[in-house]
């Protein structure tokens, strides 16, 4: 699984080769797009929406001097180094005295294991107004318009783009004005207040591309995490056996 995260390197220089993905959706294409993703950093995005109301198609890229870190393969990957710390720093004729000695490295390994999977299968909820207030919104040329927002986020193997489309509500209409909470995708009619102003989300798309190496990842996640789990119950079996064999 590690090996996953240490992708193969471009040339001599030893530089994570960058990939590039095609935006998919299986419902319109008011979104397309390519990411190119190296690493844990997107270091490029190109994407056309097609606004509803007009039919107008708007075009917008990363600046060339940006890149946005993904959080959540970073801590994956550092998880994933703790584990292997845990299982290697030991003097390599270290001999384990108890079975209660390997069942808490077990415990210990299986933890960062189960909290480098989850950060790639549990994307971070957020409010509508931290995604408005995120440097993403400054990462495009040209700018972004102020009624689009847009969020990246991993999903087990899939990288994740959703575009939300904004229309800004009147003061007569507040009366009925409720705020979204958290949330990984946020559904049409979400309100929020972000500045003097208040909104509401018209048009959700969401678009996504399967990156396989993180496929791979989850498989070794799930494989390691089971091998570990054979291993305490053999100890479990033997210590068992131990403790009530007949003198």
């Amino acid at each position: 699984a590690s090996h996953r995260f240490a992708l193969p390197s471009s040339g001599s220089g030893g530089a994570i080769k960058p990939e590039s993905f095609v935006l998919s959706t299986s419902g319109t294409d008011q979104v397309k797009g390519v990411l190119t993703l190296q690493g844990d950093a997107l270091c490029q995005a190109d994407v056309n929406l097609k606004m509803p109301r007009n039919n107008q198609l708007l075009h917008f890229a990363f600046r060339e001097d940006k890149q946005w870190k993904l959080q959540q393969i970073q801590d994956a990957r550092n998880h994933v180094n703790q584990a292997i710390y845990l299982l290697m720093n030991r003097d390599v004729n270290y001999q384990f005295k108890t079975g209660s000695e390997v069942l808490k490295l077990m415990d210990a390994v299986m933890l960062q294991l189960s909290r480098a999977r989850n950060r790639l299968t549990t994307p971070a909820t957020l409010t509508l107004p931290e995604i408005a207030s995120s440097g993403l919104t400054k990462m495009f040329t040209p700018a972004l318009p102020p009624d689009v927002l847009v969020n990246f986020y991993i999903n087990l193997n899939k990288l994740c783009l959703t575009v939300y489309q904004l229309h800004v509500l009147q003061p007569s209409t507040t009366k009925n004005f409720r705020p979204a909470g958290g949330s990984i995708l946020h559904n049409p009619g979400a309100m929020f207040e972000f500045g003097t102003q208040r909104y509401e989300v018209s048009h959700v798309h969401k678009v996504e591309c399967v990156v396989p190496w993180l496929n791979d990842a989850l498989v070794f996640f799930t494989v390691s995490l089971q091998l570990c789990q054979q291993l305490k119950d053999k100890i479990s079996v033997f210590s068992s056996y131990w403790n009530y064999r007949p003198y």
